[in-house]
């Protein structure tokens, strides 16, 4: 079965998409700088939500560093991107 396509700025996902309950420029505008910067570069569409919690892991687990929090959000974000690739 073919992934679903969507029109408009969602993207062709075939993840599931969910009601938003909060305005969501005004929880981008919240972000991190830096977070925010690797955002206009990202991928895949992210929640502001989604977007700060994979943030605070990544930079737990780097120990405050933001590049290598950086790194490791782009190596979420591939396995994400492979996660949704449709099938062969």
């Amino acid at each position: 079965m073919p992934a679903r396509q969507r029109g408009g700025n969602a993207g062709a996902s075939a993840l599931p998409r969910r009601r938003r309950t909060t305005d969501p420029m005004a929880a981008f505008d919240r972000l991190p700088p830096d977070l925010r910067a690797w955002l206009a570069g990202a991928a895949r569409p992210w929640s502001p939500r989604s977007a700060h919690r994979a943030w605070q892991r990544a930079l737990r687990d780097a120990r405050g560093d933001t590049a290598t929090a950086r790194a490791a959000l782009t190596a979420l974000e591939a396995r994400l991107l492979l996660r949704d690739a449709p099938a062969p």
